[in-house]
């Protein structure tokens, strides 16, 4: 049931229609709190509130730049860009006139030249070269008078063989003759030089006081005395004729017996080695040493098949060019399937980016990144040996790697020139810069953890 106005009593209506009368509001607990702690926020510049002139200069201050490298290098490339798209024949034939001219320096790459691994892959003022230059000079050697194997601080130029005996005992006249045939057969061979004379052993052996070095001390004291009683030779040291032998170097497959002093009897001995010291102080008999040590090894199987020994040989030089063996053997080995290798990689990286969509395929791109990086590897090696710079057979795969890093910068450069100068061209120029760097530190770790 609703009623209507006309049915209430009009006083009542009335007294409902007029507005209440104002009363005061009554005070809030920490409202004067409030408002002092508004009035200390304007005064201390709320966010609310404008700020003052001076955090306006702040906010309008221009932020610090950090393209002052990239943004120059940028506008070079795109100008480069510029010039290559008005003008692309003149880019395109000055690059292979370039390279035509550069790749004629490849006529200088060495061949059958040996390599010298200390001067390739050691500073030139390395602490280690100042040192050992201090011990030569207060530890000098004399190779043709007085030679000394302990005061030799660089490689030695030797020979050695290792005979073992068959029989229980190698301390027997009949055995030791054996060996003296073997000492005679080394000291009689030869080289040719290079104006056809011969370099015999005594020419090149190191020297102390006027005559070479003996191979073996024992087998030495033996030929001076063939009635030499071997029952009383004494290990390590043997005195003979007053002059003490040190024997543990040169004598194994040891049975000692009752001990006399210091020392103990040699009762029996399996193998003897004899060592054959070379010249290496001066240059020239460096190179005469290293041509009779090539014809040792090349008659040391001539030699093992007359006589009754077991015999290993081996030699110095051997162990000096140990590193240029390896590699121009390996080098040797896979020499025709470098070519092979070369096509495959270069088949892949243009096969990779062929698309069916003709917007996609980037097959043309691809095919001039494997252009410009033949460019830059015959170009590159021909300046390099054009202003003599030594060729290391190491960097016989860097091709590989310039092939991948040009590739890969092609793939980049895809759009128009003039954009793409602008934006990838630093890019890849850091890229390439940190490749070569990277790929040089670690082939030096490599040679230098290796040696």
């Amino acid at each position: 049931m609703s009623l209507s106005p006309s049915e209430v009593a009009p006083e009542a209506w009335q007294e409902a229609e007029a507005p209440a009368p104002a009363e005061p509001a009554a005070e809030e607990p920490g409202a004067q709190v409030r408002g002092e702690a508004a009035t200390r926020g304007r005064a201390g510049g709320d966010s609310l509130l404008p700020a003052y002139p001076s955090e306006n200069r702040m906010s309008e201050r221009p932020p610090c730049h950090t393209d002052c490298l990239e943004a120059p290098l940028s506008c070079v490339f795109r100008r480069l860009g510029c010039e290559v798209g008005a003008h692309p024949w003149i880019f395109l034939l000055v690059p292979m006139v370039l390279m035509a001219a550069l790749g004629t320096g490849l006529i200088y790459l060495p061949k059958d030249v040996e390599e010298n691994f200390e001067e390739q892959y050691t500073p030139i003022g390395s602490p280690a070269k100042a040192e050992r230059r201090f011990v030569q000079k207060h530890f000098t050697a004399n190779d043709s008078y007085g030679f000394s194997i302990s005061r030799k601080s660089t490689e030695v130029n030797f020979a050695c063989i290792l005979a073992v005996s068959n029989t229980t005992s190698l301390l027997e006249p009949a055995i030791l003759s054996e060996d003296s045939k073997v000492d005679d057969v080394i000291q009689d061979l030869y080289a040719m030089g290079e104006n056809g004379t011969q370099i015999h052993y005594n020419q090149v052996c190191a020297k102390h006081q006027g005559l070479c070095l003996p191979s073996n001390p024992l087998l030495y004291a033996w030929r001076m005395n063939r009635d030499l009683d071997l029952r009383n030779v004494t290990f390590p040291i043997y005195n003979h004729t007053g002059q003490p032998a040190y024997l543990a170097g040169t004598i194994g497959g040891t049975f000692l017996g009752e001990r006399m002093g210091m020392n103990q009897l040699l009762l029996e001995a399996k193998a003897v080695r004899l060592l054959y010291y070379l010249k290496t102080e001066d240059g020239e008999d460096n190179e005469r040493s290293k041509k009779w040590l090539t014809r040792f090894l090349n008659q040391s199987s001539n030699i093992e098949k007359s006589l009754t020994l077991i015999i290993r040989f081996s030699s110095g030089l051997l162990y000096i060019n140990f590193y240029t063996t390896e590699l121009e053997a390996t080098l040797m080995t896979v020499i025709r399937l470098f070519h092979l290798a070369y096509l495959l990689i270069i088949l892949f990286a243009i096969l990779s980016c062929y698309r069916c969509d003709c917007v996609r395929n980037k097959m043309w791109a691809a095919t001039f990144g494997v252009i410009s990086a033949a460019l830059a590897v015959v170009s590159g090696f021909g300046l390099m040996l054009y202003i003599g710079v030594p060729f290391v057979i190491i960097v016989a795969n860097s091709p590989f790697l310039i092939l991948g890093v040009g590739v890969d910068g092609m793939f980049i450069m895809i759009s128009r020139l003039s954009s793409v100068y602008s934006k990838v061209a630093v890019s890849i120029t850091i890229t390439t810069i940190y490749t070569a760097i990277l790929e040089n530190t670690v082939r030096n770790v490599i040679v230098a953890s290796s040696t």
